[in-house]
């Protein structure tokens, strides 16, 4: 029986047009080498799964492979795509999870197939009432590709181009995901996990909902929560920023005192740093002189101070600013203070 089995085993294998030097059983090179890989758009995952077919001198399209026929977009077992959230394929909603891949080739135009089967041997067994979802492409024309591969091309914040080519021809289709409600949908499972015990995770999913300018209320509240698990400079000052987003403006100003208030030097020096990126110079220096009267031994204060004189014209005292911040600044920092005193010395204004 058991010789039966396997006699039948190899048969399909034979047919299928394999190599007879391939094992059945156990695990050795085939002609057709594994390959992966995976895209990640906002947090989903694309990760396709095939083995990679060489042309070796061979007519492939509408010989090796037929027009008009359901072909396995690979070689040996399914090809398979997997999405980590639900996407949509040419514009088209398709869900999560792992599917067979199989495409009919056309000389003009071809079908995409993503099939709910995705544990089959190639196309043999394909049935078209698996699928779950079909979509029509134009193929391409490109430069030879001896080995079959996948690409994913036109990366865009929120969607990709996935590219087939083998041989003279590349076979495209888009994915997309919807990243704001994939996003949303992940931070709000996440903290209710272990993460929701740390003023971190919430500041985290706050300042993700500020950045990408939605779910402000939901942001505030957030922020909020990051707040009750611990009061720091960073969750207070990440508040008045989405007070202000949400035109806050009293509410904003009281939190950002609130934050300055708690502020170590080198925190005060990097958000002066900030703002001066924002283009906000006067507030930037008015930060400084602050984190000056606060910590006036810390050697970041005497930086801050070195870049207003700096901005004056005054680089005599930013000289002396700079040369005071080196005795106590970090082995690690004190090359880049030296290389400030040098610019100073040539009336160079640092803040540039």
């Amino acid at each position: 029986m058991h010789r039966a089995r396997l006699f039948s085993v190899v048969s399909v294998f034979l047919l299928a047009g394999l190599c007879a030097a391939q094992s059945v059983m156990l695990d050795l090179p085939l002609q057709s080498q594994h390959a992966q890989i995976t895209q990640r758009i906002g947090v989903t995952d694309i990760t396709i799964n095939y083995h990679r077919p060489l042309v070796n001198g061979r007519p492939i399209w509408g010989k090796l492979v037929p027009y008009g026929e359901v072909w396995r977009a690979g070689a040996n077992e399914n090809t398979t795509i997997t999405f980590s959230d639900p996407v949509t394929v040419e514009g088209q909603a398709l869900d999560k999870g792992t599917y067979g891949l199989h495409m009919i080739p056309g000389e003009n135009q071809w079908t995409v197939i993503f099939s709910k089967m995705s544990t089959a041997w190639g196309s043999f067994s394909y049935k078209q009432d698996e699928d779950a979802l079909r979509v029509t492409v134009k193929p391409q024309a490109v430069d030879l590709h001896n080995a079959l591969a996948y690409d994913f091309d036109d990366l865009q914040p929120d969607s990709t181009v996935v590219t087939m080519r083998w041989e003279k021809v590349a076979v495209p289709f888009k994915v997309a995901v919807n990243v704001n409600d994939t996003v949303t949908a992940s931070v709000r499972k996440q903290m209710r996990g272990l993460n929701q015990y740390y003023w971190e995770g919430w500041d985290d999913a706050a300042t993700y909902f500020l950045t990408a300018k939605t779910n402000l209320d939901e942001a505030l509240k957030d922020e909020e929560l990051s707040i009750q698990n611990e009061e720091r400079f960073d969750n207070l000052l990440t508040k008045s920023k989405i007070l202000e987003a949400m035109g806050r403006t009293n509410d904003a100003n009281s939190a950002r005192k609130q934050a300055l208030d708690k502020a170590s030097a080198l925190q005060l020096y990097f958000y002066a740093r900030q703002l001066q990126g924002e283009k906000k110079q006067e507030e930037a220096f008015a930060i400084y002189r602050e984190n000056a009267k606060k910590f006036p031994d810390y050697w970041t204060s005497h930086v801050g101070l070195a870049r207003v004189y700096s901005s004056q014209g005054d680089f005599d005292h930013a000289v002396k600013e700079i040369q005071a911040a080196l005795t106590t600044a970090p082995d690690s920092n004190k090359a880049n203070l030296e290389h400030y005193v040098k610019r100073l010395q040539s009336k160079d204004d640092i803040n540039r």
